[in-house]
């Protein structure tokens, strides 16, 4: 016979066993922060995370509103965040629509934290600006498994053989060792989707997956020229005010 304390035990291993993934989640945002803080200070770590935080919730929300079973974000110091598709999109008018939620809502949080900088006129702030601006910027870059990928996809996939020379433009700009950490742990995954373009492969085997109506190709090329024109030039101007700052 289970007794009254027995009854409370299960009860509290069932309500900790719901709020897991929340806590995963919750833990390795808390883990990121005290990474970035050891390197950029404590606030600049706290804002950092959280605008990481609104571009992976904008993911998360876009795929439950398609119906797509999805896990909170998981963070990883220094190499970003994701959140865990648990089952994938049926169309690539789909997996457009989640790609793009999260550079989107990423830049409005950037653009939100540019005009905090400006009305309290804090250095912090737009230094957190740009990072987000840059952030989703890199995003862009149009060969998967980045956002850019995923979104140029309903144009053509044969479009990720241009993000190639893009993203090695941008490490010789950029030749940044964590950036190379993160190339080489995606490297895999772009051979795989540039060897099934290669040879007409369509993700979970259907033939349908990237059969779209041109409406909507046109829609989706219009939305990543205007943000990734929006966000070139956020990126830019938010940097010469820092420069300018710190020449000052």
């Amino acid at each position: 016979m289970l007794t009254r304390p027995m009854l409370k035990a299960l009860l509290f291993l069932a309500n900790a066993a719901k709020l897991g993934p929340l806590l995963k989640s919750g833990g390795t945002m808390i883990l990121s922060v005290g990474a970035y803080a050891l390197v950029f200070g404590l606030w600049y770590a706290v804002g950092f995370v959280l605008l990481i935080l609104v571009h992976e919730l904008g993911h998360y929300v876009a795929a439950r509103r398609v119906g797509l079973n999805v896990g909170l974000p998981t963070f990883i110091p220094f190499l970003g965040a994701w959140i865990e598709l648990k089952e994938q999109p049926m169309s690539v008018s789909q997996e457009a629509y989640v790609a793009f939620a999260g550079p989107f809502l990423g830049t409005v949080g950037a653009t939100a934290t540019l005009w905090l900088a400006g009305h309290y006129e804090s250095p912090l702030l737009l230094a957190l600006a740009y990072a987000g601006f840059f952030i989703n910027l890199f995003n862009l870059i149009p060969v998967t498994p980045f956002d850019g990928g995923r979104i140029v996809a309903i144009l053509s996939p044969r479009v990720w053989l241009l993000g190639l020379p893009i993203l090695l433009g941008v490490f010789i700009l950029i030749p940044s060792p964590m950036f190379l950490v993160i190339l080489l742990l995606l490297a895999p995954t772009m051979w795989r989707s540039l060897k099934d373009v290669w040879h007409g492969r369509t993700p979970n085997h259907n033939p349908h997956y990237y059969e779209v109506p041109r409406e909507a190709r046109i829609r989706y090329g219009a939305y990543y020229v205007l943000l990734l024109a929006y966000l070139c030039v956020m990126t830019f101007e938010v940097h010469e005010r820092l420069s300018s700052m710190i020449v000052a």
